[in-house]
């Protein structure tokens, strides 16, 4: 399958919460564009871990993750609950790949979900991989990490962030 295109910060569909989805074979599709469309950013950006449906223009509750070696197909993920500890961390976005959001979220998250053969499983993340879960998670609710920025000054271009801090995130 071809990588998609990316749909960019302004765009409406991202502010779109997505639909359930009901038939395991429906996703296949998608996931394997999701794919595709991770590798070719990885590819050109240097950077990226996991991308939403709605993010190449289906408003579905749809993700994939590749993760220190591992790949997920996640249909219909549902955070079922979070710490209250957080830490504050640079977020990026394939929506937005030139700037950067200061922000916080929550330490750890157990997340249930359907598999790409519709089983459902349940994770238990924390750090980085809670932070990912997060992240895309709120694309299906249509939350952009800029919504979560901590203030006004939580916004940074990438060039920017290269400059004061020395390396990319």
């Amino acid at each position: 399958m071809p990588s998609r295109r990316i749909l960019q910060l302004g765009d409406p569909l991202l502010r779109t919460v997505s639909a359930l989805v009901s038939e395991p074979s429906e996703a296949v599709p998608i996931f394997e564009d999701l794919r595709a469309t991770l590798h070719e950013f990885r590819r050109t950006r240097g950077f990226g871990r996991g991308i939403s449906a709605v993010q190449i223009g289906h408003p579905l509750r749809l993700i994939y993750i590749e993760f220190e070696g591992m790949s997920y197909a996640i249909r219909n993920p549902e955070c079922e609950s979070q710490s209250e500890a957080k830490f504050r961390l640079w977020d990026d976005c394939f929506s937005f790949p030139g700037l950067l959001v200061y922000l916080e979220r929550s330490q750890s998250v157990r997340v249930r979900y359907e598999d790409d053969a519709g089983k459902v499983r349940l994770v238990e993340a924390a750090g980085a991989l809670s932070e990912l879960l997060q992240h895309e998670i709120d694309h299906l609710n249509g939350i952009l990490a800029i919504d979560r920025a901590i203030d006004r000054n939580s916004l940074c271009t990438r060039e920017e962030y290269i400059r004061r801090f020395g390396a990319a995130k």
